[in-house]
């Protein structure tokens, strides 16, 4: 519909545990390099974690990283190089008209158990616990901060939304200048799920916990021989503007949004049900104006899982299975599950393929699971393609909470 304004990708700014800006992540996905190292948690001990390794001191000082939070750290990070990236002239913008829409998985966990641990050295004495404990925990933490550190005076807020927060971060984003509550956004998604002992013992209780002699080799989706999740940090924020706005300033543009959906199981707790992912995607194409024949990509959100992997490509299959022309990929192979950030990060690794033409694999496939056998999977080695137009990233999460969203190669 013509009415309907067309909503760009200008910027990009991201931390992943391969790369802290778009270049490095790409060269990272493309050579084979992962982001998986051995990592110590409270309680726990030896455990696997994808690490993001930026500058935390380019945008904040000592004293706000010690005042904020590990989450806000890297969603300031992640937003100011997508500002720098756009080119948007910052001091002449109307910051009112600014809008910051953060997904993330979970929030306030790390703080808690942080704060726990403090007191325990005190007898529990609750006259220890921090003052700032209730700015860090709130559910709008990471944004505000964001709000805070750049002067933005506009709407801002985080979308739980389990792992698919982060296609829903910029899902929001697209929507709000659609209402024209907002002329600019700021919008993805960010973690900090390594800090807390908590989630990596809820998944080795749940024996979903990866384990392997080699950290690079742990994050397995569609392997034979798969153990679990690896739990990851990272973030990655789009700058989204209406197409018009950004011709009129010259804006390079990375891709445009032309399609999406969100929907939910309602059948289980954490394993994901096929039919509804399936019906997820059909109605990504239909708002798109597509037909599955149309997708030359499609980044999977495996996981890792036994049951969830296979889930996910039987509803990958019964509507993609008569495909010729779509290749399928996963980046959790490269990063682990980056949680809240997993949908941002996992899209935007493979948009420089509308330029070169480069479908990155899906590494540390040595025995391909038959359940898991899609056609056109791209395992362990780069694969150029023709012609690469339409990308669709598929994320989802537990409490049965779908999303996909679909980016086409910009044309005028």
């Amino acid at each position: 519909m013509s009415s309907v304004p067309r909503i760009v990708i200008t910027g990009i700014g991201l931390t992943a545990p391969n790369g802290n800006a778009l270049p490095e992540f790409r060269h990272s996905l493309l050579t084979g390099k992962s982001g998986v190292q051995a990592y110590s948690t409270r309680y726990m001990g030896a455990v696997l974690a994808g690490v993001c390794n930026f500058d935390e001191l380019r945008y904040q000082k000592k004293k706000e990283l010690r005042r904020g939070t590990r989450a806000g750290s890297i969603a300031i990070y992640c937003s100011n190089e997508a500002l720098k990236d756009s080119g948007i002239a910052w001091d002449k913008t109307d910051r009112s008209r600014v809008g910051v829409y953060i997904g993330v998985t979970e929030h306030g966990n790390v703080e808690t158990e942080n704060e726990i641990a403090a007191i325990k050295e005190y007898n529990y004495d609750t006259k220890f616990w921090s003052h700032h404990h209730n700015p860090r925990t709130v559910a709008n933490n990471p944004a505000g901060e964001v709000t805070l550190n750049m002067r933005i005076v506009g709407p801002h807020y985080t979308i739980g939304a389990a792992c698919a927060a982060g296609n829903l971060g910029f899902i929001q984003g697209l929507q709000m200048l659609r209402l024209g509550e907002v002329d600019l956004a700021f919008a993805g998604g960010v973690s900090e799920s390594i800090h807390t002992f908590g989630i990596f013992a809820s998944f080795k209780s749940q024996g979903a916990l990866a384990t392997h002699d080699d950290p690079t080799k742990a994050s397995r989706p569609f392997d034979r021989d798969r153990n679990g999740i690896v739990v990851s940090e990272g973030g990655c924020v789009y700058t989204l503007e209406r197409l018009d706005d950004a011709q009129k300033r010259g804006a390079k543009i990375y891709g445009e949004i032309v399609g999406y959906a969100c929907n939910s199981d309602a059948s289980d707790f954490v394993l994901p049900n096929p039919e509804r992912q399936m019906q997820c995607m059909g109605a990504a194409l239909k708002k798109a104006g597509l037909a599955p024949d149309d997708i030359d990509i499609i980044n999977t959100h495996a996981t890792a899982t036994k049951l969830g992997d296979i889930q996910e490509c039987i509803a990958i299959r019964g509507l993609f299975g008569a495909c010729k022309s779509t290749y399928i990929n996963n980046t959790k192979s490269f990063i682990g599950h980056a949680m809240g950030a997993a949908g941002a990060l996992e899209l935007t690794g493979n948009l420089p393929a509308f330029q070169d033409g480069i479908v990155h694999p899906t590494i540390n496939v040595d025995n391909l699971d038959p359940d898991c056998a899609l056609p056109n999977l791209v395992l362990n080695e780069p694969k150029r393609i023709d012609n690469v137009r339409y990308i669709l990233n598929n994320s989802s999460g537990m409490l049965g909470i779908n999303s996909a969203v679909i980016v086409k190669r910009f044309e005028a």
